[in-house]
């Protein structure tokens, strides 16, 4: 680990700096972090954003999508001019106008159950911002199986859920929560009833929180947990969320 900050990184960084909990040593942990981030959507554009302002050291982005001009309601890491670009270039760009010390990493392609392991094992933790069952699985086993913590959040209408995955240190993982994936005919997906564009705002902000948290060790981790946010009434309620012992993934 990097003995000091620059004087250009302790000016950039001085908020940060001056919290005891954090100080010059945390933000240097944090940037010699690798975060890998599936998803620059609505989850991943505040993630991305809020980690880039944070100093993470090496930020990884996983989209096989361009951007469309429906995603512009909720999706802020891209703007107009990027319509029918890829949303890697398009974060990217964009993040290298917030932090440009940073290092950016571009994954475009689609998460997938042959690349997923070659994909998280140089990151030290992953964000889960996808918005399919399918993605959240494979976040999860592959996490599971390459002990990295995933962070992982989901949205739709007006409300919002968060957890943490550390199924490897003894709480439970993803499919402990939800062992089998709904049927896809009954399954609420944003394009068919929508997503009030703020929440997505507020949920991976959530994450990017819980993501700092994670890799400073600080607070309380969100492990057995799960976080649930209704925005028409403005209330969060966490739930515990026990290890299932019949698990297929992380069970005996």
């Amino acid at each position: 680990m990097r003995d000091d900050l620059t004087d250009d990184e302790l000016e950039r960084y001085a908020r940060h700096v001056i919290l005891e909990e954090v100080g010059e040593e945390g933000q240097i942990k944090l940037l010699e972090s690798k975060v890998l981030v599936v998803g620059a959507g609505g989850l991943g554009a505040p993630v991305l954003m809020y980690l880039a302002a944070a100093g993470i050291g090496t930020l990884g982005i996983v989209d096989h999508d361009v951007v469309d001009l429906s995603n512009l309601q909720r999706q802020i890491i891209h703007s107009v001019d990027d319509i029918g670009r890829p949303k890697t270039r398009s974060a990217a760009e964009r993040l290298e106008t917030i932090n440009p010390d940073i290092t950016i990493i571009e994954h475009r392609t689609r998460l997938t159950a042959s690349n997923a392991a070659d994909l998280f094992a140089d990151y030290d933790l992953i964000v889960d911002g996808s918005d399919n069952f399918a993605a959240r699985y494979l976040c999860n086993d592959t996490s599971y199986s390459l002990k990295k913590p995933l962070v992982s959040a989901a949205l739709v209408r007006f409300e919002g859920q968060l957890s943490t995955f550390k199924a490897y240190d003894g709480g439970p993982c993803y499919r402990c929560l939800f062992p089998e994936p709904p049927d896809p005919d009954l399954v609420p997906r944003c394009d068919t009833v929508g997503i009030f564009g703020a929440v997505a705002g507020v949920m991976g902000s959530l994450q990017a929180t819980e993501v700092l948290k994670e890799l400073l060790g600080l607070g309380t981790s969100m492990a057995g947990q799960l976080l649930l946010f209704d925005a028409l009434d403005q209330t969060f309620r966490k739930i515990k969320v026990p290890k299932d012992p019949d698990c297929p993934t992380c069970g005996n």
